[in-house]
């Protein structure tokens, strides 16, 4: 009986942030593929990890009715912090948008689209940072998520966090899609 009250939890709730998948809305990536382990490009380079930390390119295609822009989040629930790590996080992508290429995670931000920007990560800035777990863990799940987005823009603070970041994401989603890769080490 609890498990049935979960799964109709985790079924309210989830529809009740008007979040869902739209039909066809899908997200790809021409460097990693979906269920596969992620190369030393996109391994962070610190902590231990001697990666490139370059982000992956990724495209979506047909975002869902009524979408004026997105958000990209790289999230990694595997991380022993009790909260997960977010390795990445870019809003106000404009609608029009349609893939971030290999490198937009730059910490510069200058090869995102116009308008659009990194927000802090657990890493301490903004900009993507790779895989980078601890010696001996598991493989780590790193989550690649695009939203659809019902705002042009997200209206946050230049140091907001990944938390204040997903907050205003999922208050504004319409639809989401993902796919996760691994690392280990």
């Amino acid at each position: 009986m609890n498990r049935i009250r979960a799964l109709a939890f985790a079924f309210v709730f989830t529809f009740s942030l008007g979040c869902h998948a739209a039909d066809g809305f899908s997200l790809s990536s021409p460097t990693v593929k979906a269920e596969s382990q992620l190369t030393n490009d996109q391994v962070f380079n610190g902590f231990g990890c001697e990666g490139k930390n370059i982000s992956p390119a990724l495209v979506w295609k047909n975002a869902p009715k009524g979408t004026r822009s997105f958000a990209v989040t790289v999230y990694d629930p595997d991380a022993p912090t009790g909260s997960g790590w977010w390795h990445w996080v870019v809003v106000n992508i404009p609608a029009t948008v349609t893939k971030l290429d290999e490198g937009a995670g730059d910490r510069s931000g200058k090869s995102l689209p116009e308008k659009a920007m990194h927000i802090r990560t657990d890493f301490g800035y903004a900009g993507f940072g790779g895989a980078c777990p601890p010696k001996g863990d598991k493989p780590h799940r790193y989550i690649f998520t695009v939203f659809a987005l019902k705002t042009e823009k997200l209206d946050l603070p230049p140091d907001a966090t990944a938390a204040l970041a997903g907050f205003m994401i999922h208050g504004e989603v319409i639809a989401k899609a993902s796919f996760t890769a691994y690392y280990g080490r």
